[in-house]
C-alpha cells in the first residue's frame, strides 16, 4: 500500500541499480518522490531509471563511483538541477570482495571499504547540507549492517566501515537537528546484491542465516526495507533522528549464526 507520503520530494539513492537500493527507489517513486539513480553500473542504472519512469515517477540516472568525491558531488548536484532540490539522501552503495580472515585483508581493502561507506556518505551529506539547511528540512538515511553490530566473521573491512557510518550519522544527527534535518540508519536483512553473491559462494551458510531469522526469511528490498525508508524520508519522521533501525525480521535480537569457511588460519 502506498500513500503518497513523499510527494514533491527529491531524493538521491546511491547503489540504486540493484538490491536494496533498487527496492528503495521503487518504493520512493510509488510514494511520489523524484529519484536520482546513482550507480557505477551504467547499463543497469539506466534501465532502473527507465523502470521508475514506467511506474509513473520522475527519475534520472547519474553514473557515480562513490569512491570518487567529485562523482558523489555530481550526483547531488544533478538532483538539484533536475528536480529543484535535494530533500532526501539514501547512502547505500557498496561493492566488496568475498570473505576472508581479518589478518589476510590488506590495507587497500580497508581503505576501499572506508571510501565506499564512510567517505561516500560524508561527501554526499556535505554536498546536500546547504540545500537542506536553506529549506530547514532534510532526511538522510544511511545503510549500515548487522555484520558490524554482530562482528560477523570474514568481513572485517565491511564491518568497520559500516560502524564508522553509524558513528558519523549519530554525530551529524546531533549537530544538524536544529536545522530540521533528520539522520537515521537502517541495518537491513534483505535479499541484497551482496546477499545473492554470498549465497553463490556459501549457499549453506546463507540459507542457514535466512532460516535462523525469527521470521524465517530474508527481507524483500522494496516491500520490507523500502517501506521503512519511505517513512524515515517522510514528514512523519520529523522527530526521529540519530537512531539505528534494525529492519531485519528480528535477526538482531539474539544474533544470527554466521560461521563461513574462511580456510586455514
Amino acid at each position: 500500500m502506498t500513500t503518497g507520503i513523499l510527494a514533491g520530494r527529491a531524493a538521491v539513492i546511491t547503489g540504486a541499480a540493484d538490491g536494496i537500493g533498487h527496492g528503495i527507489a521503487r518504493r520512493f517513486v510509488r510514494e511520489g518522490a523524484a529519484v536520482i539513480v546513482a550507480d557505477f553500473d551504467a547499463t543497469r542504472g539506466a534501465a532502473v531509471a527507465a523502470e521508475l519512469v514506467a511506474l509513473g515517477g520522475q527519475a534520472r540516472f547519474v553514473a557515480c563511483d562513490v569512491t570518487q568525491r567529485d562523482q558523489v558531488f555530481a550526483a547531488v548536484d544533478a538532483c538539484v538541477d533536475a528536480f529543484g532540490s535535494v530533500d532526501v539522501l539514501v547512502n547505500n552503495a557498496y561493492s566488496g570482495e568475498g570473505p576472508s580472515r581479518i589478518e589476510h585483508k590488506s590495507d587497500e581493502r580497508f581503505d576501499g571499504a572506508l571510501r565506499m561507506c564512510l567517505f561516500a556518505t560524508k561527501w554526499a551529506m556535505e554536498r546536500a547540507l546547504p540545500h537542506m539547511k536553506a529549506k530547514r528540512w532534510g532526511r538522510v538515511i544511511n545503510m549500515a549492517s548487522l555484520n558490524g553490530v554482530n562482528a560477523h566473521m570474514g568481513s572485517a573491512d565491511y564491518n568497520i566501515a559500516k560502524e564508522a557510518v553509524r558513528a558519523y550519522s549519530r554525530t551529524a544527527a546531533r549537530e544538524w537537528a536544529g536545522h530540521g534535518i533528520c539522520v537515521n540508519v537502517i541495518c537491513p536483512a534483505a535479499i541484497s546484491a551482496a546477499y545473492r553473491r554470498f549465497a553463490e559462494i556459501a549457499p549453506e551458510v546463507a540459507a542457514g542465516a535466512a532460516a535462523a531469522n525469527p521470521m524465517g526469511r530474508m527481507g524483500d528490498p522494496e516491500a520490507d526495507i523500502g517501506g521503512v525508508a519511505a517513512f524515515l524520508a517522510s514528514e512523519d519522521a520529523r522527530y526521529l533522528t540519530g537512531n539505528t533501525l534494525f529492519v531485519d525480521g528480528g535477526g538482531h535480537i539474539n544474533g544470527v549464526p554466521w560461521a563461513p569457511d574462511l580456510g586455514p588460519e
